[in-house]
């Protein structure tokens, strides 16, 4: 699966401060700029694997999956 979001940097104190714009939860820090890219990618993996992990939980295998795109400006 490949999505393409918005990462979001800020440079607090000796930290950089990072999060995905929409997608509620996925926020990091680094104390650099790298550490904060790398960590964010992470996290973000970690969250839409945990959250597709809870939705298969939580419907019945009856249950209709399918890949949906959308255009956001």
């Amino acid at each position: 699966m490949i999505g393409q979001f918005t990462a979001v940097y800020m440079k607090r104190g000796a930290w950089y401060l990072a999060y995905v714009e929409e997608i509620p939860g996925v926020n990091t820090q680094g104390r650099t700029l790298k550490d904060a890219k790398r960590n964010l990618r992470e996290a973000l993996g970690m969250v839409l694997e945990a959250n597709r992990a809870l939705a298969h939980h939580a419907h019945s295998k009856s249950a209709i999956e399918e890949p949906i795109s959308i255009a956001v400006e």
